[in-house]
């Protein structure tokens, strides 16, 4: 399973273990009732601009700005220079409309007069040192945060803004010092912490930007931004997060929260066994009980070969939710890999019955049909999956190989692997580009062959997906010493994707040559620790 994709998975089983609080509308009754009110008053006195200002600051919370900008700009004109209260809500709520819609040369103007009417309001030099920096002017934002020092010492915002501006400075010490006062002055802003993991990040300091962003999450557990940097930060120092993640479960277990982001990152980083472990404790502790983390299990056991297991997991997964097309997909390549293609087809139709736009049901039902024999209804669904993604070449390759391997259309297949291996919308140095394997079924194996040595030579393999690919590269290239070294140190990395190493077939980007041969049986043996029983023989 791809990184990005299992972080959308917990992105949407977090949503679900915390779904956000409804937003508030314009169109609530008891907001229509007060602007009823102020309609009535207006009709009255239609040059009343302390209704017009509260009918403007009742616009405004319901981000209906437009209406905000011209009741306020009435007011502006309205008001006499003495009604110096309502000039400056009207300076500073306008400001918040032209911010809000990205103008924030205009919000400075209003925030400017608004600070010649208070310039010790802690909340308008606030919104001026942040406008100051939107604009890129750092020396005047450096100077209103230290204002909002003076104004107020025990406020941490001013610490946060000035370590905002040391970071465009280039000063992270002086960041890091900022952030370490704001911390000291509130302690359970979850915010601050993920600011501060930024900065150490910036500085090396890995294992401290893991602990910040553990902080934040114990902090807020619904702060998103803090879980999703604490999960991309598992792809780049895979051993730092893990750490940080087992201290946090060592001391507080019974934080199901730790347990998860572990989970996630071990499964995307192919360590099944141990994130089906944090999954299952999950489970058995009764700290969430949620169809996702079912599907998470059934994930990892395919991956691990163990179908059965998967099966009977994804089966709870639907059973506690039956219209979710990516259970069904799960479902369609379990009963694939178990050999029972009719199902598998079912599983598929049922994917799309729920969402007849998900490629991924597509292609499933399509392999489905390659396992039954209907060849024509398989290229079909392939190429309704290239209509919708025509950028995808892992659909192009798939279709290539129907057409090559199973109708009989040698050409169909050459134009489909001449458009993957002409493809731009990749970085060279991604593997899933499969331009050198499109080379190398055309012919042009030199290119494949540089196309991949650049990408092992140049690229950090944290987990083996990299060596992976290329010893599925050169075992059908039909260099099997140079497939088995690969292999050997892919498996040596921990990619213990078991039903790759041992069934996968589909487009011709598998090891499939290397499976009779004795030292590849032998080699995965040897790595019996990472799959969790014992290999096949």
């Amino acid at each position: 399973m791809k990184f990005n994709t299992i972080l959308a998975a917990a992105a949407m089983t977090m949503a679900a273990i915390y779904p956000a609080s409804a937003q508030s509308s314009i169109q609530n009754p008891m907001t229509q009732a007060v602007l009823a009110v102020y309609e009535e008053e207006l009709r009255e006195n239609p040059n009343d601009y302390n209704v017009l200002m509260s009918r403007a600051d009742e616009y405004y919370r319901h981000d209906e700005y437009i209406r905000a900008l011209a009741d306020v700009d009435k007011v502006l004109q309205l008001a006499p220079e003495t009604e110096e209260d309502v000039r400056l809500r009207a300076y500073v709520l306008r400001a918040g409309v032209y911010n809000e819609t990205k103008r924030p040369e205009q919000a400075l103007e209003d925030l400017k007069k608004a600070a010649s009417l208070a310039p010790d309001s802690y909340s308008v030099v606030y919104q001026k040192a942040n406008t100051e920096f939107v604009l890129g002017k750092y020396p005047e934002a450096k100077f209103d945060f230290q204002k909002l020092q003076r104004i107020n010492p025990r406020g941490a915002e001013a610490y946060i803004g000035l370590a905002r501006v040391a970071v465009k400075e280039n000063n992270l010490g002086i960041a890091n010092e900022m952030l370490a006062s704001a911390v000291n002055l509130d302690p359970n802003n979850a915010e601050t912490y993920v600011r501060r993991a930024s900065v150490r990040r910036l500085m090396g300091d890995h294992n401290g930007a893991v602990d910040d962003l553990i902080l934040a999450i114990s902090s807020d557990n619904k702060h998103p931004r803090a879980m999703q940097e604490l999960i991309d930060y598992g792809n780049t120092n895979y051993p730092a997060t893990m750490a940080g993640l087992s201290k946090a479960v060592s001391e507080a277990p019974q934080v199901g929260m730790f347990r998860y982001i572990r989970a996630v990152i071990a499964q995307a980083h192919y360590h099944y066994l141990a994130a089906i472990n944090d999954y299952q404790t999950i489970l058995d502790e009764r700290l969430y009980n949620y169809h996702g983390i079912y599907a998470s299990i059934a994930e990892c056991n395919y991956c691990l070969g163990n179908y059965a297991e998967a099966l009977d997991a994804v089966d709870r997964a639907l059973g506690m939710v039956r219209d979710n097309a990516g259970h069904y997909v799960l479902r369609s390549k379990i009963l694939r890999a178990m050999g029972k293609y009719d199902e598998a087809v079912k599983a598929g139709a049922a994917a799309l019955a729920v969402d007849r736009q998900s490629n991924e049901a597509l292609v499933e039902m399509a392999l489905g049909y390659v396992g039954v024999g209907n060849y024509d209804e398989a290229s079909n669904l392939l190429g309704e999956a290239m209509l919708n993604d025509a950028e995808n070449p892992n659909y192009m390759m798939l279709r290539a190989w129907v057409f090559e391997k199973y109708l009989n259309r040698p050409v169909a297949a050459e134009d489909l692997y001449n458009k993957v291996a002409d493809m731009e919308n990749f970085y060279i140095d991604n593997p899933r580009s499969l331009k050198g394997f499109a080379q190398l079924f055309l012919g042009q194996t030199e290119l494949g062959k540089r196309w991949i040595d650049n990408i092992l030579d140049t690229v950090t393999d944290y987990d083996g997906l990299i060596h992976y690919y290329g010893a599925c590269f050169y075992a059908q290239y039909g260099d099997v010493d140079r497939a088995m070294e690969l292999a050997g140190k892919s498996l040596d990395l921990g990619y213990a994707n078991y039903h790759d190493w041992t069934e996968a077939i589909d487009g011709r980007v598998n090891v499939a040559p290397l499976r009779d041969d004795l030292r590849f049986l032998n080699l995965l043996h040897r790595h019996d620790s990472i799959f969790g029983k014992e290999s096949k023989k």
